[in-house]
């Protein structure tokens, strides 16, 4: 899909670039998740912070560093990267010590 698309539209600098070229206002990109949300049925309202947070929170349950993951979202302080981790609070719980198995 990516290759028809590549093919029909030739973005220059972005791969899903604006109607002007360069890249998406964050009214666009707002536009399109609301659409694309309406399309696929979802009744639950979506935003682009709640994308965000999602995002950043299956970065953590996977595994990903808080430092990495502070990076990818721009983030000066790893005291705003912490917030998501309350959420990973379960992921926590599973953790068994190796003495566990002894």
């Amino acid at each position: 899909m990516l290759t028809a698309y590549y093919k029909a539209y030739r973005p220059q600098v972005y791969i899903f670039e604006g109607q002007a070229g360069g890249k998406h206002t964050a009214a666009s990109l707002s536009q399109l998740v609301k659409q694309s949300c309406a399309k696929a049925g979802t009744l639950m309202p979506v935003s682009l912070h709640w994308l965000r947070h999602s995002y950043a929170t299956h970065l953590l349950e996977a595994g990903a560093d808080l430092r990495y993951v502070q990076e990818l979202l721009g983030h000066n302080s790893s005291k705003t990267t912490e917030i998501y981790t309350h959420v990973i609070t379960h992921a926590l719980q599973k953790i068994q010590s190796p003495f566990d198995s002894l």
